[in-house]
């Protein structure tokens, strides 16, 4: 996987490189610093490598190897039910390190991917975070619940945020961009909530609602 950027050098463990591809030589002291192995390229070489600003650095890296749910261990955990744009997604992650986060869960399918895009946006804070990948969304909420988490969807007709007195252990689910949570989840969630927002408007980008209600639910 190719990922890029200079915020994600700095955040990335060096042993998870194969090799960078570099067209800045001020760069150069990090990559040794980092001991990885990497080529001096022109710009032009980078830009047929990849999409976006790469800023001079482009990393050829290990596949994302996610975690499960034996691995997680904060009280606020947070699930995306089905989420499809990796901006989204990369937005979701920055925002959880920022809020101290542990864990994000995710399903393995019909769903958004670990990939260069989601680091980018995340500016390299998915070094900070750990994505558990699930089989199945619902079978994830019952263990969980079994384990003392009270579990949080968003839903438009759910019960206003700011009225709620939140769980210590909790986790807070956020719906696909277009359909929203689904059914299965939703009726194995403990409750819904919502953000109250103008009519004129239909809906909050995902990534925002997750970062009001991040906010507003954490400890």
């Amino acid at each position: 996987m190719l990922i890029f950027g200079l915020n994600v050098l700095k955040e990335i463990d060096g042993k998870k490189v194969k090799k960078a591809y570099c067209s800045r030589k001020e760069i150069i002291p990090l990559l040794k610093t980092k001991k990885i192995k990497y080529e001096l390229k022109n710009k032009d070489f980078l830009d047929k490598l990849v999409k976006g600003n790469h800023q001079g650095i482009v990393l050829d890296v290990y596949e994302y190897e996610y975690y499960n749910l034996n691995d997680i261990e904060g009280n606020f955990v947070v699930m995306l039910d089905h989420l499809e744009d990796p901006h989204n997604f990369g937005a979701i992650i920055r925002t959880c390190v920022a809020a101290g986060i542990k864990e994000i869960i995710i399903p393995k399918d019909r769903s958004i991917n670990v990939n260069s895009t989601v680091v980018k946006v995340s500016s390299g804070t998915i070094e900070n975070i750990k994505i558990v990948m699930v089989s199945n969304l619902v079978d994830a909420i019952k263990k969980l619940k079994k384990e003392g988490y009270f579990i949080y969807a968003t839903d438009m007709e759910g019960t206003n945020y700011k009225e709620v007195d939140y769980a210590l252990k909790k986790v807070l689910i956020i719906g696909n961009e277009g359909k929203g949570i689904s059914r299965l989840v939703k009726e194995n969630s403990d409750l819904c909530v919502n953000i109250p927002i103008n009519k004129k408007v239909e809906s909050l980008n995902a990534s925002v609602a997750a970062g009001i209600l991040i906010y507003e639910m954490r400890d």
